[in-house]
């Protein structure tokens, strides 16, 4: 499970504090609290724009089964949450390079601007079994709905969900 999010997002002197409260950043309420602040929806949120959503949405599509298998995804205001499995010979570090190299640019030509759109890092979390599994492909699903954006999951046109469910190849 990946999570990558836009460069204003987080704050650093919020992350630094969330890190001070917390015994390590593999800590379940560090990682907590970071979702809390990101769902919060800070930042100028650029994703909730159709056109940079829409190019996010695609540059996750465009390499499915060449480079990952692409379990599931959400394309939230100021953030985006993956599942995916690694094909042979594509570490993971460039995997997410490529979304956020080509989403970005793509982003900063229509803001019309330079610089950073993402933030370098991103959290990853292995998935252990089928129980841990179905565990974060329900939380991606259902986090616009934590966030309070919809009021169900269907409802969020960047997902994975509708395309499970409604058959949309969007």
């Amino acid at each position: 499970m990946i999570t990558f999010r836009l460069f204003d997002s987080l704050p650093n002197e919020v992350l630094a504090k969330l890190k001070a409260q917390s015994k390590s950043t593999t800590d379940p309420d560090y990682l907590n609290s970071i979702e809390e602040y990101l769902d919060n929806g800070n930042g100028e949120c650029n994703l909730r724009l159709p056109e940079i959503a829409d190019a996010m949405q695609a540059t996750l599509l465009r390499s499915d089964n060449e480079k990952y298998i692409l379990l599931a995804w959400v394309i939230m205001p100021n953030h985006v949450h993956v599942v995916a499995s690694q094909c042979e010979g594509w570490p993971l570090a460039k995997i997410v390079h490529g979304w956020k190299s080509f989403t970005a640019h793509r982003a900063n030509k229509f803001l019309g601007r330079k610089g950073r759109f993402w933030q370098p890092d991103y959290f990853d979390r292995m998935i252990r079994d089928d129980d841990h599994l179905h565990s974060a492909i329900e939380y991606i699903h259902n986090n616009p709905v934590k966030a309070g954006l919809v009021s169900r999951a269907d409802s969020w046109e960047y997902s994975s969900y509708r395309r499970l469910v409604f058959g949309e190849t969007k």
